[in-house]
């Protein structure tokens, strides 16, 4: 037996996690009280990481660039004030109903987004209409530029929703993948309840990919999350689990639930490694 009576490997495993909320990071201390010898918590990034990052629904809450389609050419869509005369009147189509102060309002796309936009009217070229909105995920890329830098050896774990880019720009999300949460529910309005909710979108693992490698890492693998978790040996772990943690771990593999949805992408610099999660369901060649 590998592990000590609480569970834990006996192994000489020093857990660091980078929270800038306060009160996010007291529940967590709490939770992990048991575990504080080993847990340090940082507002920052180290300067340098030896080891393994995983990062669990960090990509999708990143701020994206919304884009629109209109007059045949595509727009950085920004958001103006509706009490203010001069900016009101650039409002796209949306009157003041007294619910909203702000609207959104089409700029024109500023020359470092061209190459971007470029790139997703290529892949939308014959069915991207006006009126159709999307998303591009400079933000997101950068932040993989970032750790990129930081990881002087190891391994990058990101776990989230999305898509390859063929699957992200796609007829059927005409309207993009910005989703709003709050108390439990979705919606797709984020003009509404300002700081009140939880805006997401779905990550395009392709540019994540893309540049993960520009900053000189390799993508050991790509797959389901569901695959995954099947390939490090979640069937075998579930042979001693409870019919409660049974229920749990069927949410995470269900295609229908988060099994298909959430993605697994594995970024690597100055190891070899083979990644049994990887082992079986790769689709990096998808990317």
């Amino acid at each position: 037996d590998d592990a000590d009576d609480d569970g834990m490997l006996r192994v000489p495993v020093d857990y660091t996690i980078v929270e800038l909320s306060g009160h996010l990071r007291e529940r967590q201390q709490a939770r992990l009280a048991r575990f504080a010898p080993r847990v340090q918590w940082l507002d920052a990034w180290p300067e340098a990481i030896e080891g393994v990052v995983v990062g669990n629904e960090v990509l999708d809450a990143m701020p994206v660039k919304l884009l629109h389609r209109s007059g045949g050419r595509w727009h950085e869509r920004g958001v103006v004030d509706l009490q203010d005369p001069a900016s009101a009147a650039r409002a796209a189509g949306s009157a003041n109903d007294g619910k909203h102060r702000f609207a959104f309002a089409d700029l024109d796309a500023p020359a470092a987004l061209e190459g971007e936009t470029q790139a997703v009217a290529a892949l939308m070229d014959g069915f991207f209409v006006d009126g159709s909105v999307t998303e591009i995920h400079t933000i997101a890329e950068s932040f993989i530029a970032s750790l990129a830098d930081r990881l002087q050896r190891g391994v990058a774990i990101l776990v989230d929703y999305g898509f390859p880019e063929h699957e992200y720009y796609h007829p059927q999300r005409l309207g993009g993948t910005l989703m709003c949460h709050q108390a439990h529910r979705a919606d797709g309005d984020p003009l509404a309840d300002i700081g009140a909710k939880d805006i997401t979108a779905h990550v395009n693992f392709s540019g994540i990919a893309l540049a993960a490698q520009e900053a000189g890492l390799t993508v050991l693998g790509y797959t389901s999350q569901a695959r995954f978790l099947i390939n490090c040996g979640l069937v075998d772990l579930l042979a001693a689990a409870s019919v409660g943690e049974r229920a749990n771990a069927q949410k995470l593999v269900n295609e229908h639930e988060m099994g298909e949805l959430f993605k697994v992408i594995a970024l690597a610099r100055g190891c070899e490694l083979d990644p049994i999660g990887f082992r079986s369901g790769d689709r990096s060649h998808m990317l």
